[in-house]
């Protein structure tokens, strides 16, 4: 029996397929080369017509494809792993591969997410120590220009460091930073709600335009802004302190989270809309868009753990809720209805027709594989090669120009990016 040159002797394997004059330890990266294009033929064959006899069955296309995958998530090429596993998902469901490729799935999602947290946490917290450096002087009735100037030189290192401590002994997830920076975003908001409803610190001035009390007078209120921001930083840390608590007691996905922060965005849209259609004015209607915000939150965040959605998926769902809101604002000026509650009834009808329909359109995406996470937004609504996408936006630290007895002022406030777009 010949051999020819290079062979291995028989009874020895040598590597299969290697090139020329490649190692013996070279032979993994040739097989796994293979192996992919052997995949797709096989998936290609099963598709289409194959002789009598020839028939490939689902069950053994789906093992090579679980085969490829699995090895391409241990060399660490975890979106082709994904993209295959998504792939077994959708041509292969109900064979012993497919519940193999979804257990597969949410491993690389929760291994993706472990960590992923500390950037956005870093961040926001600087941000909000910058904001802590200019609102405790205020706060205190500061009025020295070098009062702000150190808090803002100490607030944002503070806030970089402190936070990089406890990302770093943590090791967040994405979903819990966004527990922990949106509670104290939605506790500055509620700060600042509440105390313009119990009209806290608010100062009633009475003005007469002559002496005699037969005289015309009017009252003037007036909140004290040193208790309007107390107010804010209160429940700015009460909602900090509450989201790390469940930052460590709980397991909280980014879908989680960022259901949870849609969910109290739309229960406040809800709020607003209630009060204008049953004609509640003043305090009330503050308070009803309050309240019905916390009830947005607290029944996202009862119903999204149980569905289990990923980030996109509810960024879908919001979008698609959005589009509902605008349509109904269209229909209003084609239809021009002389009632106001005719007017803020239809918006509020296709909020809620959109809402349900992304949430059936957007069905088994998840599956797919396509709940990677992402880098957080800076707007409400932000554009990005031709995409839409609706995020949380991130407060921006701004003085706010106000006009006093004395003159022009500022005061210290907060900006919000609604719309970024780059083409």
């Amino acid at each position: 029996m010949t051999r020819r040159p290079g062979a291995a002797p028989a009874g020895q394997e040598g590597p299969l397929l290697a090139p020329r004059g490649a190692r013996p330890g070279s032979a993994r990266f040739s097989l796994y080369g293979v192996l992919a294009p052997l995949a797709l033929c096989l998936l290609l064959a099963a598709a289409g017509p194959a002789p009598a006899g020839a028939q490939v069955s689902p069950a053994d296309s789906a093992a090579v494809l679980q085969s490829v995958a699995e090895r391409l998530e241990v060399e660490g090429r975890h979106e082709l792993a994904r993209a295959l596993y998504g792939l077994i998902l959708e041509r292969y469901a109900g064979t012993p591969s497919a519940a193999e490729a979804e257990r597969h799935l949410t491993s690389l999602r929760g291994r993706e997410e472990e960590g992923s947290g500390r950037v956005e946490l870093i961040v926001w917290s600087t941000l909000y120590g910058l904001w802590l450096g200019v609102a405790v002087p205020a706060a205190l009735g500061a009025e020295e220009p070098e009062a702000y100037g150190a808090g803002l030189l100490v607030g944002g290192p503070l806030g970089f460091i402190a936070s990089r401590a406890y990302s770093d002994r943590a090791r967040l997830g994405e979903g819990h930073a966004r527990a922990i920076t949106f509670g104290g975003m939605w506790g500055t908001w509620q700060g600042l709600g509440w105390r313009e409803v119990l009209d806290l610190g608010t100062r009633t001035t009475r003005y007469c335009s002559g002496p005699g009390d037969s005289q015309p007078c009017y009252e003037d209120e007036e909140a004290s802004s040193e208790v309007v921001i107390r107010a804010m930083l209160l429940g700015g840390l009460a909602g900090l302190g509450t989201g790390a608590m469940l930052a460590r007691s709980r397991s909280i996905t980014a879908g989680t989270a960022t259901a949870v922060n849609f969910g109290a965005l739309w229960g406040t849209w809800y709020g607003v809309a209630t009060s204008i259609l049953f004609d509640i004015e003043g305090d009330e209607a503050l308070a009803l868009t309050l309240l019905g915000g916390n009830a947005g939150l607290v029944t996202a965040a009862i119903l999204a753990p149980r569905w289990d959605l990923s980030r996109p998926r509810a960024r879908l769902i919001s979008i698609a809720g959005v589009a509902g809101l605008v349509g109904g604002f269209g229909l209003d000026l084609i239809l021009q209805p002389e009632s106001e509650r005719t007017a803020i009834l239809l918006p509020m009808l296709g909020s809620a027709a959109g809402l349900a329909i992304g949430a059936a359109w957007s069905r088994g995406q998840d599956r797919r594989g396509e709940g990677v996470p992402e880098s957080p937004g800076a707007a409400l609504l932000e554009i990005r090669d031709g995409r839409l996408r609706l995020d949380l936006p991130l407060p921006l630290p701004a003085a706010l120009p106000v006009e006093r007895a004395s003159g022009r002022g500022w005061e210290v406030g907060a900006r919000l990016t609604l719309l970024d777009a780059r083409f």
